[in-house]
């Protein structure tokens, strides 16, 4: 090897070495990493990209009907700003729940496909709040809606979330 390389080979290795300047620390602590499923009511409102969950930490609800009432009050003027808005007309609803599967009543609502934000709506909304009330797994939460059209469903949230 002549000396030039071996100069080289040692500078190579005097850098190697050194590392990129940072120095090693100790642990440090990153906080509680996330885990399950969110806590405190979610309510979801319309929005150019599907259906979009919003925390209401400070909500809490005693009967799938409560429901309704955080639907209609509509997207505070923070989440209209952010293109949210309530799609669902109206008109009175109440739901109740059996073993996971929620039926929604609502004589005067005309649309509820998967296609609908209002659908999607109402579906992810109550699914939130079964997983609350009853502790049912997300998973197993099953909406159908009995409207003007007639039966639809059952649906799941995960249907009406964009990935």
């Amino acid at each position: 090897m002549t000396p030039a390389r071996a100069a080289l080979a040692c500078c190579v290795l005097a850098l190697a070495a050194t590392g990129c300047g940072i120095r090693p620390t100790g642990v440090t602590d990153g906080g509680t990493a996330p885990s399950g499923i969110s806590q405190g009511m979610r309510v979801y409102f319309a929005s150019d990209r599907g259906p979009r969950g919003v925390a209401r930490p400070d909500v809490t609800i005693d009967q799938l009907d409560d429901v309704f009432k955080l639907l209609t009050n509509g997207p505070s003027p923070a989440e209209r700003d952010e293109g949210l808005t309530n799609v669902l007309p109206d008109v009175p609803y109440s739901a109740t729940a059996h073993r996971g599967h929620v039926t929604v009543t609502a004589p005067r609502f005309a649309f509820a496909s998967p296609q609908d934000p209002g659908t999607a709506q109402l579906v992810c909304t109550l699914a939130r709040a079964e997983v609350l009330l009853h502790g049912t797994r997300p998973d197993r939460v099953q909406v159908s809606i009995v409207g003007e059209r007639g039966r639809a469903g059952p649906y799941q949230c995960q249907q009406f979330l964009v990935h």
